[in-house]
């Protein structure tokens, strides 16, 4: 039964509200849900919570909206504090690498992704992939070290590298089948391949991620809907 106090504004398919909802599983926090109609419209209620960028996910806990996936994830560790483990390190240092991992998956890594399924010009999603094979690249030697040997980013436990990567994680696998070309594999990131299958199987993650099909319907669709929009016009 949900908390009447809390409430997540979110839609399906936004692996940004994934990882609202997989916060809040990790520390047992009940909420009412509620899908946003996205693209095609907005609710008030979106609205009035997230007046600037008018965007999901948002979470009202209380009557207090807190808004952008990264500062709600932070703001559920901080503030139920006696459920499961804590999201980021105590360790000061190893907080600073969390959040610095997270803020390149945030600002690079899943810019990229966009970049590759919804990319204008075939040179752009070429130099996008390229980005991205990069990228998890760099994410295999961060594992190894933020791991430390354990199944997580976050050691035992599922942290916030966690969280902010393992959310990519189906639409990783869409960019897989529309490509026919492998991004976390044996023969490149065996790390990344364990971790990935720790990760999707974890109580806090199966039952909310997004089936990777109904992604790829979505992708196509919304693929679509962007080059009409910017096709030139006579």
């Amino acid at each position: 039964m949900a908390e009447s106090n809390v409430m997540l504004l979110g839609t399906w398919a936004s692996p940004f509200v994934l990882r609202v909802k997989i916060a809040l599983r990790l520390k047992s926090v009940n909420y009412e849900y509620h899908e946003e109609n996205l693209p095609e419209s907005k609710s008030d209620l979106l609205l009035k919570s997230n007046p600037v960028y008018k965007k999901v996910p948002v979470l009202i806990h209380g009557h207090n909206p807190i808004c952008e996936s990264l500062i709600i994830v932070e703001y559920i560790d901080e503030v139920w504090t006696t459920s499961a483990s804590s999201i980021l390190p105590s360790d000061a240092y190893e907080r600073a690498q969390s959040r610095f991992w997270a803020a390149y998956v945030e600002d690079k890594f899943s810019t990229a992704l966009r970049r590759v399924l919804f990319g204008t010009t075939e040179e752009d999603k070429r130099a996008a992939m390229a980005e991205v094979s990069e990228g998890i690249l760099l994410l295999e030697e961060a594992f190894v070290k933020l791991s430390k040997g354990k199944a997580f980013f976050g050691g035992e436990n599922i942290g916030f590298v966690d969280i902010v990567f393992g959310s990519l994680l189906a639409w990783i696998e869409v960019i897989e089948k529309l490509s026919e070309m492998k991004l976390i594999s044996e023969a490149k990131t065996p790390r990344l391949v364990q971790w990935a299958d720790c990760f999707s199987a974890h109580e806090a993650v199966k039952d909310v991620s997004p089936a990777v099909d109904k992604l790829v319907e979505f992708a196509l669709k919304l693929g679509a809907r962007v080059l009409k929009a910017t096709a030139p016009t006579n």
